[in-house]
């Protein structure tokens, strides 16, 4: 099992280093590919505790089946960027947020559970975003390099718990951000279609934050789509008159990520000629995990619409009464728990997938098919 375990983070290690170092520019993004770091950006999908440390958002069931206690993981185990930095060798990565026990001797994660692209606005209800958005979080990675360089010149026990100074170069920079913006608009009070004419703008945003950070010293970067909105309890939940597909997601609320997806790989090959000695990676995120719908039992998994950590209604899933809360039910308190086997269901919490989803997509992804590998041009 371990030797399979092994070969299995290896088809990702060779598919990245393909991707990003098979080009015909003449400066590679990374002369050896040899990934000694990686810096996520994202939303909680990707986040590894960054918000937790910020607000203490989350507690058990959170992080039980792997972890066996909350790491501030929006799972009951191990998200993408887990299985990502394991593939390349490399530790889990500390929440920049996280002031106790982190060690960002190879890379930090800027992700926080609620982020969006765009700053958010005052429609958010409940409280369900995060104040870090992209912005903010290019904002912390370009102090997190001027405070770094100030703690390598002083030397000393801090200094052996950052990156070295060309890791930053040599990183891989990852991406899985976007689909709170939209959800931020779904609950805003708006049409459909007015969700999807604010698509162009958050992509907007969004290259705008790329090339930043590609001007702070990025050259590979390795990004995510949005997945499919409209098959998460969230939605199913809040919008139970939203026409169904033959799958049991919501159609339209699907086609506003699919039309967010089309923006992004737009905006992302146009930035590719624009700055030829970057290599930027698009990763079809939503088809693999639209899979996991579509053919639930192929995977192993049952009720995939149906949160396992959630109180109430068909799909297991209230707004009010959310995975791991305290709630008060005929004048008793309860703790909003999970299902018996989480390895066995898609969605963990309403919103986000479970570990054994997530290891899924994983390996989807790390066969290649679901990237875009794109040719680039030889600039003289």
């Amino acid at each position: 099992m371990a030797r399979i375990e092994f070969l299995r983070h290896m088809t990702l290690v060779s598919l990245i280093v393909l991707i990003l170092c098979t080009t015909a520019s003449p400066i590679f993004a990374s002369k050896n590919c040899d990934f000694p770091a990686i810096f996520n950006f994202g939303a909680s999908n990707s986040d590894t505790g960054g918000l937790d440390a910020a607000f203490a958002a989350l507690s058990l069931p959170y992080g039980e089946t792997y972890f066996h206690r909350s790491t501030g993981r929006f799972s009951d185990g191990r998200i993408i960027i887990d299985f990502i930095a394991q593939s390349f060798g490399l530790p889990y990565l500390s929440p920049y947020l996280n002031s106790l026990g982190s060690n960002f001797t190879h890379g930090a994660n800027f992700a926080t559970g609620g982020s969006t692209i765009r700053i958010p606005n005052s429609i958010i209800p409940n409280g369900m975003f995060s104040p870090f958005s992209l912005g903010i979080q290019y904002i912390q990675f370009k102090e997190f390099i001027s405070k770094i360089k100030f703690i390598r010149n002083q030397g000393g026990v801090f200094a052996t718990l950052i990156p070295k100074e060309d890791y930053f170069f040599k990183a891989l920079y990852t991406f899985d951000v976007g689909q709170n913006d939209l959800t931020a608009g779904f609950f805003g009070n708006v049409t459909i279609q007015q969700v999807k004419a604010t698509v162009p703008d958050i992509i907007n945003n969004f290259i705008e934050n790329i090339k930043s950070i590609y001007n702070l010293g990025a050259r590979s970067f390795w990004i995510h789509n949005a997945g499919p909105i409209g098959c998460l309890p969230v939605i199913l939940a809040n919008f139970p008159s939203a026409a169904k597909d033959s799958y049991g997601c919501a159609k339209q609320y699907n086609e506003v990520s699919q039309y967010f997806n089309l923006k992004l790989k737009e905006a992302l090959a146009q930035l590719r000629g624009n700055h030829p000695l970057a290599t930027i990676t698009y990763v079809d995120i939503y088809s693999p995990k639209y899979s996991l719908f579509q053919n639930p039992k192929k995977y192993g998994f049952e009720l995939p619409h149906v949160a396992c950590c959630g109180f109430g209604g068909k799909y297991n899933y209230n707004i009010q009464a959310r995975c791991g809360e305290t709630i008060n039910i005929n004048g008793s308190k309860k703790i909003v728990g999970s299902c018996k086997k989480p390895s066995t269901r898609v969605i963990w919490d309403g919103t986000h997938y479970t570990e054994a989803a997530n290891k899924i997509v994983f390996d989807q992804i790390s066969t290649g098919a679901f990237t875009d590998i794109a040719c680039h041009r030889k600039f003289t």
